[in-house]
């Protein structure tokens, strides 16, 4: 969807709009809190870690005010250069937002992955606010104490205690976003919940049902790049994409015995696409041996990632 600047109805009082980043560990529950919130869609979301590789942008309404969340990468020690780009897109997010929403995963509080996240969070200027998720899995003691030590190690505005996954608590956080962000016009038209183009999505769409049928087989070592979209005269689409992968024994699980799984894939994918593409789509995939895909610097540019040429630290700054 084309970003263009709306200003509703004059007589209908003062709007605002802004940008509140999500960040947190890899699994944390920032893809299901931002489809939650947004009421649609938007952003995968997988029981593997790291299926979120760049920020995805999803529109929410409170009132007057247009909240335009960002859901960005897990945060964790990256060891690969994709990774690498991936937690400096998380970071990126977060230094470009007008808020801040920290999601930790009550059960793995004290985790190292936890801690090490908190541990850099303590330097940052910005507002940030805390969410607590799965809070449906611990007693309401034991949040009491976790809210409680978070908040005397990092100065949150506000807390919330939420279930993502149910939807429990996340009404809550865009009622109190309402008035926090900056005044002016809205960004988007008022009913678009995402700024990425259908091609995108629909990629991402194809990914997340590559995640569901492989689990561990091929979690990182493929890619999915929408290469045509043809609108046909009657109003159906013609899709094609291409699945990458690194080496042809990932291509032989990719497409599976006699090309069922590769068929599965694209049986499930194309009906999510047609959901978000509001009419009949033909999907057809192909997949392609394409050698260290992850260390291509054009791969990069299509996920939308900065490709890190030093390999360096991706700490904040």
């Amino acid at each position: 969807m084309s970003k263009t600047e709306t200003t509703p109805a004059a007589d209908t009082g003062p709007t605002r709009c802004g940008f509140v980043a999500l960040i947190g560990v890899p699994n944390a529950g920032k893809s299901t809190l931002l489809n939650s919130a947004v009421g649609a869609k938007v952003s995968i979301v997988s029981r593997k870690v790291q299926t979120t590789r760049t920020q995805i942008r999803g529109i929410a309404m409170a009132g007057r005010t247009q909240i335009v969340f960002i859901d960005t990468p897990g945060i964790f020690a990256p060891k690969r250069r994709l990774e690498k780009a991936m937690v400096t897109s998380a970071w990126g997010g977060a230094a470009d937002a007008d808020r801040i929403g920290v999601l930790i995963d009550v059960t793995r509080v004290e985790s190292e992955s936890e801690q090490a996240l908190l541990s850099q969070l303590e330097e940052v200027k910005q507002p940030m606010f805390l969410v607590l998720n799965k809070i449906d899995l611990l007693p309401h003691e034991k949040l009491l104490a976790i809210a409680d030590t978070l908040n005397k190690r990092i100065k949150f505005e506000a807390t919330f205690m939420i279930s993502a996954m149910k939807g429990y608590g996340v009404p809550k956080i865009l009622e109190w976003l309402q008035d926090k962000l900056p005044l002016g016009p809205w960004l988007y038209p008022e009913d678009d919940i995402s700024d990425a183009p259908l091609r995108f999505l629909a990629a991402e769409i194809t990914r997340e049902k590559i995640f569901e049928r492989l689990h561990d087989e091929l979690p990182y070592r493929s890619t999915v790049e929408t290469e045509k979209w043809t609108t046909m005269k009657n109003g159906e689409v013609r899709i094609d994409q291409t699945i990458f992968v690194e080496r042809e024994s990932q291509r032989k699980i990719m497409l599976g015995n006699g090309g069922q799984t590769i068929k599965a894939i694209g049986s499930a994918a194309r009906k999510e696409i047609m959901e978000a593409a509001e009419t009949k789509v033909h999907l057809f995939l192909f997949v392609k041996v394409r050698e260290n895909w992850s260390d291509d610097p054009e791969r990069y540019r299509e996920m939308g990632l900065e490709f890190p040429k030093d390999g360096g630290n991706t700490r904040k700054k």
